[in-house]
């Protein structure tokens, strides 16, 4: 056995070792709304469920390791006292992870990861449409665990409202877990399949990606890719050049003739190929090909 100090090591490593050790996670993809109306969405792995009566939910959005900050969802929840949490499945995984890039404050992520917002009953803070369960909570308590970079903040989130997609029930009315297919987070890029197995999901860059937000139309309306799809493309930064995107379609014989037969939709497969592969910047080349 290796033995460790925690006071002994750097946070980071500490943090990756507990993440890496404890597993696999639930994930609250946590909506909230500034005093000003403005929405935030972020997913967090610190959660669970810890009472049925009161039926209570606690996630923890921690102090940032590197410079001792804040989240806007921790800031939202000791302002408002509203969230929203939704649950994770798969088909919507390579969204929630690009919603978890760091976007300037005001910046509505929902729209950065192509989901829709739909209104809530009780709370302010938008419901996930595409999530199979979301959770209206008012916040009783927010506990500090620490006042340095990597302290969690438990925040005690009473839930006043359920929803649940009837595709995810059986025919007695209990959630189906073939159905609701969640996914949950490992240590590093690594997640889990409830009902596969584990996978992985290469995080956001430390720059920002452009979202699905800036994705072309023609791409972003298409019947062929998939939310998933469309949060692998909003990663990037930038779509490719047109000069990059001319060279590809110049190497690649079998693109070149997808091309002149006019068939869209093959050219749209043919990038799911490279998405599958996790190649997102070939399948954007593929894309954008005149």
């Amino acid at each position: 056995m290796v033995s460790l100090l925690p006071a002994d090591m750097p946070v980071p490593k500490l943090h990756g070792y507990l993440l890496g050790a404890i597993g696999p996670r639930p994930i609250a993809f946590a909506s909230t709304m500034d005093e000003n109306g403005r929405p935030n969405l972020s997913p967090f792995s610190f959660f669970n469920v810890f009472s049925a009566n009161p039926p209570v939910l606690l996630f923890s959005p921690a102090r940032r390791a590197r410079n001792n900050t804040t989240k806007h969802t921790l800031d939202n929840v000791l302002r408002t006292r509203e969230v929203v949490i939704n649950i994770v499945n798969f088909d919507m995984v390579q969204q929630m992870s690009l919603a978890s890039t760091e976007y300037p404050e005001g910046e509505n992520e929902f729209k950065k990861a192509g989901l829709g917002m739909l209104k809530s009953d009780l709370v302010r803070p938008y419901r996930v449409a595409e999530s199979p369960v979301h959770f209206e909570c008012r916040v009783s308590k927010v506990e500090a665990l620490g006042k340095k970079g990597g302290a969690g903040n438990l925040v005690f989130s009473e839930v006043v409202k359920m929803h649940i997609d009837p595709a995810v029930l059986d025919e007695n009315g209990n959630v189906d877990q073939f159905k609701i297919d969640q996914v949950a987070r490992m240590g590093g890029n690594w997640y889990s399949r409830a009902n596969k197995g584990l996978f992985q999901v290469p995080k956001p860059l430390s720059t920002l990606g452009m979202g699905v937000d800036r994705i072309p139309e023609h791409i972003r309306l298409s019947k062929t890719l998939t939310g998933n799809d469309l949060g692998m493309l909003g990663t990037v930064e930038a779509p490719p050049s047109p000069r990059e995107v001319n060279d590809f379609v110049a190497s690649d014989k079998e693109i070149r003739t997808i091309i002149r037969s006019g068939e869209r939709e093959l050219l749209e497969l043919k990038a799911k190929e490279y998405l599958n592969r996790n190649d997102v910047l070939s399948a954007w080349k593929i894309l954008l090909a005149p």
